[in-house]
């Protein structure tokens, strides 16, 4: 009967996917069937840390995060959770020998947030690193099937997407981040002077990162190229509106791809990746 709790677990972290995220569900959908179950477990997790941080506003959210960080080692280390969400991901981490230095990196941003923090330079690459870079690393050892050499080849590219995409999102959830949970990311850049010109500045360093980024989906395997490729289509379409929209627009609006353009979005990328030979 622990098969079906096991089912159960990893239709779970399905649901939270779904439930969460139209655009990575999409992605996921783009990936072999074969290693889906584990990319929704990953995302399952990633999200309950997140919205401890984001959401429990009328809780003890350090107690939360704690509790969360020392059940996720107990389950790991002992190969089950009654907690279907833990439980599918301890089984994704020891079936694929995920790094636990990566799940440090990735709980350690999520207590960064549980405070106002002046980012510099140094803390900010920091957070980065942990809040995407790290997952991004995670869903990377899947897609290589836990090939160490592969993962080193690829993992320079995998990294750098993943701080383009969490750059967007700093971009896109400006607003919220800033006048509902009182989070400034961008070392140097005083949000009530926010203009097109520091706009414009952090813009290029995103689309250099995105070039970049390019060159390592080319070189995924089958497994994996078209989804991620999909996800990269999605950001580069969201960070593009980003780019239309002025400084002061963005202070007081969320942009967003709606769930029809995003539609159309999946269909053009699969031709395009088809024609392209990507």
């Amino acid at each position: 009967m622990k098969n079906l709790f096991d089912q159960l677990s990893f239709d779970i972290s399905k649901k939270v996917t779904t439930t969460y995220s139209t655009s990575f569900s999409l992605g996921i959908l783009a990936l072999h069937p074969s290693i889906r179950p584990a990319i929704y477990a990953i995302y399952g997790y990633v999200r309950l840390a997140d919205e401890i941080v984001d959401s429990f506003h009328h809780f003890d959210k350090e107690k939360l995060l704690n509790q969360l960080k020392s059940e996720t080692y107990e389950a790991i280390n002992h190969k089950i959770s009654i907690n279907p969400i833990l439980n599918s991901f301890q089984e994704v981490v020891n079936k694929y020998d995920v790094d636990h230095k990566l799940i440090n990196q990735f709980l350690h941003s999520m207590e960064m947030d549980l405070k106002p923090i002046t980012y510099t330079d140094a803390n900010y690459k920091e957070y980065i690193v942990g809040s995407a870079e790290v997952v991004g690393l995670m869903c990377l050892q899947i897609f290589v099937n836990g090939n160490k050499d592969e993962f080193e080849r690829l993992k320079p590219y995998a990294t750098t997407l993943g701080s383009a995409f969490q750059k967007i999102n700093f971009l896109r959830d400006l607003k919220d981040d800033y006048q509902v949970l009182g989070r400034s990311y961008f070392p140097n850049v005083d949000l009530e002077e926010f203009n097109n010109e520091i706009k414009k500045q952090l813009e290029n360093e995103i689309e250099e990162e995105f070039k970049y980024a390019l060159i390592g989906i080319k070189k995924l395997p089958s497994n994996s190229k078209f989804g991620v490729y999909l996800a990269y289509k999605y950001y580069w379409s969201l960070f593009n509106k980003i780019k239309r929209t002025c400084a002061k627009k963005i202070l007081n609006n969320r942009v967003r791809i709606h769930n029809g353009e995003k539609i159309s979005l999946m269909m053009s990328s699969y031709v395009q990746y088809k024609m392209t030979r990507l």
